[in-house]
């Protein structure tokens, strides 16, 4: 049903809806952050920055090491280069994060992007075996972590379980919100500051990312289909254009072996279901990493 727009103003504006496509199973490249409503543009893709803050561009190829750190990374000792950083992404990482759980260090499901949650992880991991705590994984600290934990299993690297919801945004904290983690890849529906149910999220992929930022719903179809991929988007709740919080029978399928066009998927549809029938038009969304 849709509340607050005709109908050919509602398709014109669902243009850009987005449906699931193949390629990388990582999380989208997180955009550049937006302060109110979204852009006419896609933005540009960056690292895990919060607003204000600089990061890197560029992904690197799954299972390629990184020679730098990125910006906003911990400083390295003189000489001492880092094999993963914070802002970097790839298939080492994830191995790197399911390793981490193993030693108790680290709670959220391998995702293959080195966030502040890894930061956080490396460092105690550094503290706790005498290497200097960068935050960043240079050789010495791998050959520890490889040491101290086994090959990870194809379950661990890519559980099915539910991930563990992030810290919630500072604007999540008022009124009704869905409040949307890139990091951990979750959606929290909160009200008033209190979490009501959370469930698992994807997003869009490095060349088609969801926003980040501060946005509303702007209206709700609970029977949708894109008008340019022509998939179906059950509950479909716009509030970035034609980027939406919507069902995935994709994502229910591939899991995180595929992406969207930029829409916030959820693999749990009677979940999403009663979110939907709770959600009103003008309640805020939070994209944020």
């Amino acid at each position: 049903m849709i509340r607050t727009l005709g109908l050919a103003a509602a398709v014109a504006l669902a243009a850009t809806a987005c449906g699931p496509q193949k390629g990388d199973a990582g999380p989208a490249a997180p955009s550049a952050p937006v302060a109110g409503k979204s852009p006419a543009g896609s933005p540009s893709a960056q690292g895990d920055a919060k607003p204000g803050e600089s990061s890197p561009a560029a992904s690197p190829t799954p299972g390629a090491s990184q020679s730098a750190s990125a910006p906003g990374s911990a400083p390295q000792a003189p000489g001492v280069k880092p094999i993963m950083a914070n802002g970097d992404e790839s298939e080492q990482i994830r191995e790197l994060q399911a390793r981490l759980r193993q030693l108790k260090l680290l709670s959220t499901a391998p995702t293959g992007f080195y966030g502040s949650k890894t930061t956080t992880a490396v460092k105690t991991f550094q503290s706790r075996h005498g290497l200097g705590a960068t935050g960043a994984v240079d050789g010495a600290t791998w050959q520890k972590v490889q040491s101290l934990s086994k090959k990870p299993t194809d379950e661990e690297l890519r559980p099915p379980t539910t991930n563990e919801v992030d810290a919630p945004d500072p604007r999540c904290m008022q009124g009704r919100v869905m409040c949307i983690s890139k990091e951990s890849r979750t959606l929290a529906w909160m009200i008033d500051g209190k979490v009501v149910s959370t469930m698992d999220v994807r997003f869009g992929s490095e060349n088609t990312p969801t926003r980040e930022g501060l946005f509303e719903v702007g209206w709700k179809a609970k029977d949708w289909t894109s008008t340019i991929y022509h998939t179906a988007m059950p509950y479909s709740m716009f509030f970035s254009e034609g980027q939406a919080v919507h069902y995935s029978a994709d994502f229910a399928a591939r899991g995180y072996a595929g992406a969207s066009h930029g829409c916030v998927n959820v693999r749990d549809k009677a979940k999403l279901s009663a979110l939907f029938d709770q959600v009103k038009v003008g309640d805020k969304v939070v994209v944020y990493w």
